[in-house]
């Protein structure tokens, strides 16, 4: 089985960054699916650590610092929003899949789909851009060293992956289709 190639992330350009309206307002949409049985601490640990990659990754995701009453200057924090939401493991690989799969028909249109995924990416696929997916395998968790946790991976098929934590950002209606049947955390 290949792997899709990797996708650049999406960004928002300058003119998007509008943090005096509404999240919702926003062009993309930006979602932290959490598996619903992780124990509380390895969950939390799992969404902060692919919410710093995304804050890396995604152009324009971080609003400016503010100042408080005293003065002290507090760092910006993601303008867009961020909904967490549950999901079991098997909804879990069928997100990742069907991200995978939407992408993978994003860099070749003509391409046909026919897993099990297609009802997720049907609508979607024919919207311009990309999801982008940040997770978070449990090996990420069960290694102190990450190239212990990088040799783990690359030795680990796509198949076999299993990841608690998942986190997409992309259009707004393409995320919406891809989550519509999960609950908030």
């Amino acid at each position: 089985m290949s792997t899709p190639a990797a996708t650049s992330a999406p960004a928002f350009e300058s003119h998007e960054i509008t943090t005096s309206e509404s999240t919702r307002s926003a062009r993309l949409k930006w979602v932290i699916i959490v598996d619903r049985d992780l124990p509380a601490g390895l969950a939390v640990n799992a969404a902060a650590c692919v919410a710093a990659s995304v804050g890396a990754s995604v152009g324009g995701m971080l609003g400016p610092s503010g100042l408080d009453a005293d003065g002290a200057e507090h760092p910006g924090l993601p303008w867009a929003g961020c909904s967490i939401l549950a999901a079991t493991p098997e909804e879990l690989l069928a997100v990742r899949a069907a991200v995978l799969e939407l992408n993978a028909a994003a860099s070749d249109p003509t391409a046909a789909t026919t897993s099990a995924t297609t009802s997720l990416t049907a609508d979607a696929a024919t919207a311009p851009g990309t999801v982008h997916l940040t997770d978070m395998p449990q090996s990420a968790q069960t290694n102190r060293v990450y190239d212990s946790y990088l040799t783990e991976l690359a030795a680990t098929s796509a198949a076999d992956l299993r990841s608690g934590v998942l986190s997409i950002v992309g259009p707004r209606k393409k995320v919406d289709r891809l989550t519509k049947r999960l609950a908030l955390l």
